[in-house]
């Protein structure tokens, strides 16, 4: 189950698995998909049990779990499915970030919160985030913002001033600061996905001084899990050994 860089990097490590039948499945809320060299699946299962169905329809061996660390609900449908059906199940989880010095971090549980702590007074924000989740913005519509998404803001947000930026990561954080610079940006928003794919946005407020407001990752399912494609390998091959596999 994928969406991020990490199971991008899994299904190539493990390609040369001639005993292994790969799948990644897609949620399909990011129009631009990423070439696979695996098969992709994309769209929802219809919770847990349709999950569950589709396993053991495809005889699936093992299942992991390589979704965006703030995909909470498909984290536990996966749990759900995997223990109805009686097969391995692990997380693949990337590190959150941690303040260091220089930061002006303030972490918020919600979007509401995060709403409220830009305030009532114009300010001019950077919006890192998707399409659903910037659009909660613009229930503040005084505020500037510069949105940088992968795909396209449609509708765009229902505000006076807004620009967008369509990039998809890893980014730098030079070009980041630039970036910043540029639009005279004065507080970043953005979700704690750990990972370096996405952190350049971090350094480059560091850096100029700009505070973060840092959305707190959700509490995830309790399950096995592991911090890099390293160790997912390993824990699948100790679990599947080559030769032993039909479908992951």
């Amino acid at each position: 189950m994928g969406g991020t860089t990490e199971a991008r990097e899994l299904a190539q490590e493990l390609v040369g698995r001639s005993d292994l039948d790969i799948e990644i499945s897609l949620a399909g809320r990011t129009a631009n998909i990423v070439e696979q060299r695996v098969p992709i699946r994309v769209g929802g299962f219809g919770g847990a049990d349709g999950l569950a169905t589709y396993l053991r329809e495809k005889r699936i061996d093992a299942l992991i779990d390589a979704t965006h660390p703030f995909a909470s609900v498909i984290s536990l449908n996966a749990r759900a499915a995997a223990s109805s059906v009686h097969i391995p199940l692990i997380a693949l989880r990337r590190p959150e970030w941690t303040p260091r010095t220089g930061d002006r971090w303030i972490s918020v549980n919600d979007w509401d919160e995060a709403i409220a702590q830009l305030g009532t007074a114009s300010r001019r924000v950077f919006l890192a985030l998707g399409r659903k989740d910037a659009a909660l913005f613009a229930c503040a519509p005084q505020h500037f913002y510069l949105v940088r998404s992968v795909d396209p803001i449609d509708p765009p947000l229902a505000v006076p001033q807004a620009v967008y930026v369509l990039e998809r990561g890893p980014f730098k954080a030079e070009l980041d600061r630039k970036l910043l610079e540029q639009h005279g940006i004065e507080i970043v928003v953005a979700r704690n996905s750990g990972g370096a794919a996405a952190y350049a946005k971090i350094e480059a407020a560091r850096a100029l001084g700009v505070p973060v407001l840092m959305l707190r990752r959700p509490s995830m399912p309790d399950m096995a899990t592991v911090p890099n494609v390293v160790e997912a390998v390993a824990w699948l091959s100790h679990r599947i050994p080559p030769g032993k596999a039909r479908g992951v």
